[in-house]
């Protein structure tokens, strides 16, 4: 019966001090993910796949592009042929950037969710 009673007043306890515990400081800087309204942060194939409604040959295409993976430009001049989409970040010269881009998002298979 003691061991019983002990073991309540120590659950109580520490549900007590687990109440009282402060929650973590918020940082001033949003998280990534806060522009979504809802749901899981998106995939990289999804941000892609966004950026693909946006109007095409438009500086607004080229950097939600450039958000979902940010430009890395090489000094030398980058290989013409893009092994992956990670490459294309390597790409100086923004319109090639674009076409880069466009030709393996373009290739993204669309699932519609129904």
């Amino acid at each position: 019966m003691k061991k019983l009673l002990a073991l309540i007043v120590f659950l109580h306890t520490t549900a007590a001090l687990a109440q009282d515990a402060r929650p973590p400081a918020q940082s001033t800087k949003p998280a990534a993910h806060a522009k979504s309204k809802s749901g899981p942060p998106k995939s990289l194939a999804e941000k892609l796949l966004a950026c693909l409604e946006i109007d095409d040959e438009t500086k607004d295409r080229l950097d939600c592009y450039d958000a979902a993976i940010p430009p890395k430009p090489k000094p030398q001049a980058a290989p013409a042929n893009a092994n992956g989409v990670m490459d294309c970040r390597f790409v100086k010269e923004e319109d090639e950037r674009l076409k880069c881009f466009n030709g393996f998002a373009e290739k993204i298979p669309k699932f519609s969710s129904q």
